[in-house]
This record gives C-alpha cells, structure tokens and sequence, in this order.
C-alpha cells in the first residue's frame, strides 16, 4: 500500500513536470531574454509552498551568475518593496494566480517599472493577465490524494524555474569556471581554482641530493622532508632523478650495501613533472595514470622548483 501511493505520487508529479515541455513556447524565449537582458537584479517572490519554490529558484539563478533574491510579497506589503529598483525583473510563483499578497503589490511594481514575469497555472487569472509573460505551469491534479497539498503544482513550478535558470546562464555563456569562482568552498571550486602553484612544497620543505649523495643520507633527506621521496640533482643542480619508497624496496631486494652507494644508482630517471600553472586537479589526473604520489615541478633551467604530493591534493578536497 505504501510503496503504491509511493510510485503514484512520483508518475502524477513525473507526467505534470512532462507536460510542460509542449508548452515551452515563445513566451518562454522572450521570458529568457527578458531574465538576460536585466540590468538590475531578479526578484522572485511566492506566498506559502510558492513562495519557497521561489526561494529554490533565486537560490540557483544566484548561484549560476544573475543576481536574485526573494522578496516576501506580505512583507513588501510592509517595506520590503524598498529592496525593488528600476531594472529589476519579478518573477512571481502562483498555483492560482490569484494568491492576495501578491495581487496587491501589483500596482507598486507597475508604479516602478519593472518586468514582471509569471509561472501560474491559469493563464486567466489576474496575475497572469498583469505579466509582461506569464509561463503556465497548471497541473491535472496534485499527487495529494485529497487534491489539495501542493505536490505536483510546486514541482512543475520548480522545474519551470530550473528550465529559465539553464536557459539564462547557457544563453549568458556561463563556464564551469565561473560557477567555481561562485562557489569557492565547493568540491568544484577546489578543483578549478587550484593551482599547482597553490599546493607544491618549496624551497627548504623540497627535498633534494646530489647524485653522489650516498643512500644514507638520501633516506634521512626522505625522512626529514616527509614527502616519500626525494629528488636527484647533478653538479649543475639539475634535475636528473627521483628516490621514492619504492626505490628503496626495489634497491634492497638488489644490493646488500644499498646505504653505501649513491642515489644515481637508486633512482628513477626521468620523474614525472607538471606546469607550476596547471590546474590541481590536472595532478591528480596525471597521478592516478601513472599511479604515483608525486610530481615535480622544474624552473626554466631544469632545476627543481617543487614537489606536489597526492597528500596535499587530499587534505584540500581536489580528490
């Protein structure tokens, strides 16, 4: 019986959602291009269940680079009509269309001059019939089996508001690297933002030896430093090796007096190196193919310049 109602509710709200892409129509287009052309901010507003789908759709046409904010149409009633300026676009969330609260600022919005933009679902009424566009998103029935508990209204409103948001920002040319820089904290921001040059060890925190430095040494190097290897340089400073702790395993299974001979004859040559400027992201990509834990990084002499350790990649969210 549960699971029943269950699938019910999801194929009435399922088939209200489907039935709004035959409307998509020019009213939509000029809806987009109304939301793209606004030189102020979007202000959507919505009493009750509405009123928070409105909220959902400010949240992600912020998040994907227009301004917008909700305006509470009872509270505007009170003041808050102070927080619309000219330029703005209103989009107004309404089952009926004639939700009181926000009939009344009505005649504010038009004394402003701002765009107002609908998603009803009776293209009758007065809302609708005040919209420079206004979107049908009416629905057959409600998933409540009293049909009356917004469910499906709300959800075609929702998606409605998610079809104008993609459409915006794919219209604006909005980038993945624009949604990061909106949303620094965020598993993709990390991503995108991060630089190699942001992560790697330098300076007195890389370690380093000669090629002639005997394996003693080169491990107390790889001790000291905590990064799991150490990279090899010849007279010039050059880089020409890295010791890793596999090397050292791989070493001693070959040599008994492995302590007393020198990192060159220990190490890897040629050690996988990256750009200072590559993205972060990009050192994980190389680190998973080649399946190691590091990378160097070398200056324009071919000196080394840093390492960049799977560790760091982990503790600031890019894996």
């Amino acid at each position: 019986m549960i699971l029943e109602m269950a699938r019910r509710v999801l194929k009435i709200e399922a088939d209200a959602v489907a039935a709004l892409i035959p409307r998509l129509d020019e009213r939509f287009i000029r809806a987009v291009e109304l939301l793209v052309e606004c030189r102020g901010r979007v202000v959507l507003t919505g009493m009750g269940k509405s009123g928070f789908i409105a909220k959902k759709i400010a949240a992600t046409l912020t998040s994907t680079g227009t301004p917008a904010l909700y305006l509470h149409p009872a509270e505007g009633l009170h003041g808050d009509l102070g927080m619309i300026v000219q330029g703005d676009v209103v989009v107004a969330v309404s089952n009926s269309g004639g939700t009181t609260e926000i009939i009344e600022i009505l005649p504010a919005l038009k004394r402003f001059g701002v765009t107002l933009i609908s998603l009803v679902g009776n293209l009758q009424s007065p809302l609708a019939k005040e919209s420079d566009v206004a979107l049908d998103v009416g629905v057959d029935e409600e998933a409540c089996p009293l049909n009356l508990a917004p469910t499906a209204s709300t959800t075609a409103a929702l998606a409605m508001g998610d079809a104008l948001a993609v459409s915006v920002f794919e219209k604006r040319g909005f980038k993945a690297e624009d949604f990061a820089v909106l949303h620094p904290r965020g598993r993709l921001g990390r991503r995108l933002l991060l630089r190699v040059r942001d992560l790697m060890h330098v300076g007195a925190e890389m370690p380093v030896v000669s090629e002639e430095t005997l394996m003693r040494a080169a491990i107390l190097e790889i001790s000291m430093k905590r990064l799991g290897m150490t990279t090899v340089v010849d007279t010039e400073g050059r880089l020409i090796g890295i010791v890793t702790d596999g090397d050292l395993r791989r070493g001693l299974e070959k040599h008994t007096d492995l302590l007393d001979r020198p990192a060159k004859e220990c190490m890897t040559r040629y050690p996988r190196i990256i750009e200072r400027d590559e993205l972060a992201a990009r050192a994980v990509q190389v680190m998973e193919q080649h399946k190691i834990t590091s990378l160097l990084i070398v200056d324009a002499q071919g000196r080394p310049d840093g390492v960049i350790h799977l560790h760091d990649l982990l503790q600031v969210g890019v894996v």
